[in-house]
């Protein structure tokens, strides 16, 4: 398969993996209420979480980290390198604004994660000791994550992937677009903490 073919399908792939809401359909299996009219209203594991379903929040993430590392690696396989970058972007995107809720998705962080386990694992490891010791520190999820989003592309530039940090730099100012009510809210004073029921 030629590059002019393998780019474009690996967006494909990668923004209909991404698009998978593993959130709504866990917890519709579940039996659980509409999970976009509790807490923050976002079909992530962080909102699952709400639900009091400490499992199906666990899923949830899990759910959302491997279809970034699935979308990844298919793509690499498929055509190297490149496609692999343009399926991360595009599994990103597809989370963010999936086609089948309406283009209202996630906020990405599980997606970032998986999609730093296909590309650069140890960048992957350093963003969760970040998300992690943030979010004892303070108990807001949504701080956690625009932090280790900020270090991740400076950490990859670090380590000598100026291509990687590149997509990294796009996928952070995602993240922090997804962000924007909860950066208000942090303002505010007014933001839910981690365990917090909607």
């Amino acid at each position: 398969m030629g590059p002019e073919v393998s780019l474009p399908i690996a967006l494909v792939i990668g923004y209909l993996l991404g698009s998978i809401p593993f959130g709504l359909v866990l917890t519709r299996i579940a039996g659980t209420q509409d999970l976009r009219s509790i807490g923050s209203g976002n079909i992530g594991a962080t909102n699952v979480l709400r639900t009091g379903r400490k499992g199906l929040a666990a899923a949830t993430l899990l759910g959302d980290m491997l279809k970034g590392t699935a979308a990844v690696l298919i793509a690499g396989y498929l055509g190297g390198p490149g496609a692999a970058m343009l399926a991360a972007l595009g599994a990103f995107l597809g989370h963010l604004f999936p086609v089948w809720l309406k283009f209202k998705g996630g906020k990405g962080v599980a997606v970032y994660i998986g999609i730093l386990l296909g590309l650069f694992w140890p960048a992957a490891i350093v963003f969760c000791l970040i998300w992690l010791a943030m979010a004892f520190s303070f108990r807001y999820s949504s701080l956690a994550a625009l932090v280790a989003s900020f270090v991740t592309p400076l950490f990859l530039w670090w380590f000598g992937h100026p291509a990687l940090a590149s997509l990294f730099v796009v996928l952070t100012l995602l993240v922090f677009y997804a962000h924007r009510d909860n950066i208000k809210r942090l303002q505010a004073g007014t933001e839910g903490q981690i365990g917090e029921k909607g």
